[in-house]
């Protein structure tokens, strides 16, 4: 709650994270694949499992080499409940799996 009582607007306040969500990729030098066409695993569907129990669905769109995830159209999802978060960085020390929803094609 705010001062006057009202809760944030959180619309207003999560748009400049987009941004916030780019510069933190770029100084962490993440393979975002909006830039790279060499990206085989990039903008499919994946099941994250997190550690304490946690899972979230979503399109991956980066990675690096420590394992840490962009992903968009994110849902975090907790039993019969789902909360869209929308895009998100995921630190590669709490992912526990992750699963590919769609036929990945081999390279040859």
């Amino acid at each position: 709650m705010s001062r006057s009582g009202q809760p944030p607007d959180l619309k207003n306040r999560l748009r400049p994270l987009w941004h916030d969500v780019f510069q933190l990729a770029f100084t962490y030098k993440l393979h975002l694949c909006y830039f790279s066409h060499c990206c085989t695993y990039c903008f499919i569907c994946i099941t994250v499992k997190l550690n304490a129990n946690r899972m979230v669905v979503g399109t991956l769109r980066g990675f690096d080499q420590f394992m840490n995830l962009v992903i968009d159209n994110t849902v975090e999802v907790n039993g019969n409940e789902n909360n869209d978060i929308g895009m998100v960085v995921i630190r590669g020390n709490s992912v526990v799996t992750v699963e590919a929803l769609e036929p990945i094609a081999r390279p040859q």
